[in-house]
Formats: C-alpha cells, structure tokens, sequence
C-alpha cells in the first residue's frame, strides 16, 4: 500500500523593502502611511520621513513593518539616549526626542477623549509626571540564546522586528544594578552545562535588593548550582530557580532569610513587601509620585470609606488607609489579596480588608458591592473596567479616581462614568515607561454637584 504524502503548504513570500514616505505617526507611536489598500504601521520611523521599510505582518486591512533604513529623516528625530537603540526592540521611541515623546502621548490622550465625545473644556489638566528616563526599570524578562556561531550567551531584549536577541553590552534603561551587569550573567550561562537550555531570566529589583529568576529547561547539575551560587555571591542578588511553571520558582540563594523584596513610600510612611513574581510598577520614582498625585487629588479627611478594585498587592490600598477611615481592596489573585494583607499587618494598619473576586464577572452577589462608599479608587489591567461599572452602585461615591494603563480603555470607562453622573475634573499623563510606546493616565472624576 502507497504511503500517502503530506503537502507542504507553500511558503509566503517575503514582501521585499522598499522605500516609503511617511504620513503621521500612530497613537502607539509607530509611523503610520497608506499601503495600497493596507494601512501600514513602521516601527522607528517619523511623520514625512522617506523611510526603507522591511514588511513583517499583513492583514487583509492592515501590515506591520520596520524602518530598516531612514533615507530621508525628519527634523524632529533626535539621537537616542541609549546607543543600542537602532537595533533592540525593548524601547520603540528612543528616535523620538523626550519633550516629544511626552508631548506625543499627551495629545493621545486628548484625541482619545474627544473621539468618545468627551469635553475638555471645564477639565483641568494635571502637568505630565516625569521622572528619569534611565535607568528606571526595575523588572524585565530578558531573552537568552546560545548562539553558535558566535560561541557565547546573548542576553537581553529582542531586536527590532525579529526574535533575536540583541548583542548588547549593557541596558542603560534597566536598573544600574542590572543594567550594567548583563556581561556577568551571560558568563554564568555560558559555563553551565548546557547553556541553549536556560531560554530566559527575569530581573526584579526592590530598594535593597535584586533578584533573578532562572528559567531551565532541564535539571541542573551540583556544578551549575556552583555557578549561580557563585553569582550571587559576587553581586548580592538573590537567585531563583524555575523548572516549570511559575508556581515551582524557589530561592537558591540566600538559603535562608527573609525571601521578599521592598519598596518604600516615605511620604506615607509604608513599606511594601513583594515576591519575586509579584506585579509591581517597574518604575519605582514615578510610582511614588502617582502615589502623591492620587492623594492629593483624593483629599481624604480620615472620614471616609474607600473601595479599591484592582487593587494589586495594595499599592493605592495601604496609602489611602493612612488618610481614611476604612479601605477594601478587591484583586482576581487570591495571592495578591493576601499579600494586601501582609503589607497591612507589616505597616501596623488595622482599618484594611482585601477580597478575592474576578471584576470581569457579575458583582451582583458581592457584600462589598452592596454597601456605601465615599471613595472609589480603580486601577484595572488594558482591559479596562467597563464591566464593573456599569453594575457598581455609585450613588452614595463622591469620588472617583481612575489610573489607567490604557488611555484607549480610560476614555470608554470615563464616557461610562459621565453617563452615570460623574463629571471629570482632572485628567493628566504619567510617563511610566519612558521611550516606550506605553502611557499611564490619571482622571478623577466628582459626583455632579459635589464639592469641587
């Protein structure tokens, strides 16, 4: 009997590059110009720039592509603070001038508001948060790759359009005590016994501390555990080992002692404990000036009682529980809400419950949901927190402070908010993730007729 043969489905051919001028720039911040019937979106290219584009997506309605090579550029591109900018993928804007940049996103969040109908007129607008555009990023997933033909480890970002990893010597982006030290962990990679089995590292960095997180695909010998130990050692981080999944990472060094990372807010007088996979802001200096922004905004009197969602591992939570009567947190992680727990007990503070609940799913059901509150602080994932305002009674809330890291997102949720008898009366951009594409974005919103 013939054995039947599978065929092959032919290859797509590769779009070759080509030269293209570019008409406007996207809100995320890519070069944006009509492609025959196609929208074309260009990483790293700038509004009126003739730029060689190499095609890396299509759509039916849209295609994706990289400016290989600026032929034309335009007056407004500026040189990037970083000098492996133009080949890895980890910052989309450096091309972009900061002022730029912030201007940029400012204007995003403008134009999103107004395409929900939204009026700005009577809105007053918060400066932009700005903090150091280096050496700020606390948290990474870094790639790793055995590279062959060069005979060493490559650590790092992507590059731009492509799943290598970039030959970089340092990320001036990332926390110093990290950024500067990429060469000593791709030393450590290299002199394990099987270095193309270790596919990534995450960083995390506290106050004091730095951890990194090992990811291997294959169990490590008494002589790998040497190196890493060795590591640790020599540079005070904290290793973690992950076989698995995430629930199997565990310290290898230190063997003993206290296994959380911190950060501290003094003007509140906190300090936050976190895991090594924690979420937390990866920008500590701006964190704690949205944290003072959000307060000040808030005005709490030591009266009041505020309902937190999203609240994550109490960011918002344990600061407004300095200043207010009562706070419930509400996060999906049954993690998370024990880890609000924690941080309220390490800080002393009694006036804090957290709850375990999805916020995508109906609330109907929830005690929290049916008592009273004067203050409601929301801070949701891109998704938005559309469903959960729509059910929320919000009759009895004063206030309402929404952080977003979607302004797309923020200004459905707002439009919601204002249909519900809320009226906006600050709005402003925070530059979380400088050189990057990402926008964080704070609106607050008062009960019509209320004070203010």
């Amino acid at each position: 009997m013939k054995q039947r043969t599978q065929k092959r489905a032919p290859r797509r051919k590769q779009t070759p590059d080509f030269p293209i001028r570019v008409t406007k720039l996207s809100h995320e911040g890519r070069g944006l110009v009509r492609w025959g019937e196609r929208m074309l979106f260009i990483d790293g290219a700038l509004p009126n720039e003739l730029v060689s584009v190499r095609v890396t997506k299509k759509s039916s309605k849209t295609a994706e592509g990289v400016a290989k090579e600026i032929l034309v550029p335009s007056p407004a591109r500026g040189q990037p603070e970083c000098p492996h900018a133009a080949i890895c993928g980890g910052c989309s804007l450096q091309h972009l001038p900061h002022q730029s940049q912030i201007n940029h996103k400012s204007n995003t969040l403008d134009e999103l508001m107004t395409r929900e109908g939204i009026n700005l007129d009577q809105v007053r607008r918060l400066p932009p948060l700005l903090g150091p555009t280096l050496g700020y990023r606390r948290r990474a997933r870094l790639g790793v790759r055995w590279v062959h033909a060069k005979g060493r480890v490559l650590v790092g970002f992507r590059e731009r359009g492509s799943n290598f990893i970039a030959d970089i010597d340092g990320c001036p982006v990332l926390d110093p005590r990290i950024g500067q030290s990429l060469d000593q962990l791709e030393t450590t990679i290299a002199a394990l016994s099987a270095p193309d089995r270790i596919p990534q590292v995450e960083v995390a960095a506290g106050d004091d501390t730095v951890a990194v997180v090992i990811r291997h695909l294959d169990p490590l010998s008494a002589t790998d555990l040497e190196q890493w130990i060795h590591l640790a050692k020599s540079t005070g981080w904290h290793v973690y080992l992950q076989p698995k999944g995430p629930d199997t990472v565990a310290r290898l060094w230190p063997a003993d002692g206290p296994e959380r990372l911190t950060y501290r807010i003094g003007e509140f007088g906190l300090e936050y404990q976190f895991a090594v996979t924690d979420f937390t802001q990866i920008n500590a200096a701006m964190n704690r000036a949205m944290m003072i922004q959000a307060m000040e905004l808030l005005d709490l009197q030591g009266t009041e009682r505020v309902l937190d969602l999203f609240c994550g591992l109490g960011n918002f939570t344990l600061a407004a529980a300095t200043r207010s009567r009562e706070v419930v947190g509400v996060e999906v992680s049954e993690t998370m809400v024990d880890r609000v727990l924690q941080n309220a007990r390490h800080n002393s503070l009694d006036n804090i419950q957290a709850v375990a609940f999805d916020l995508t799913k109906s609330i109907a059901e929830q005690s929290w949901a049916k008592e009273p509150w004067d203050t409601l602080i929301v801070d949701p994932p891109r998704s938005g927190a559309k469903e959960v305002l729509e059910e929320l009674p919000l009759k009895d809330i004063q206030r309402v402070l929404y952080v977003s890291c979607n302004p797309a997102t923020l200004a459905r949720d707002a439009k919601l908010l204002i249909e519900r008898g809320f009226k906006m009366t600050h709005l402003g951009m925070m530059d979380m993730f400088p050189h990057t594409a990402h926008m964080e974005s704070m609106a607050l919103f008062e009960q019509r007729g209320s004070r203010g």
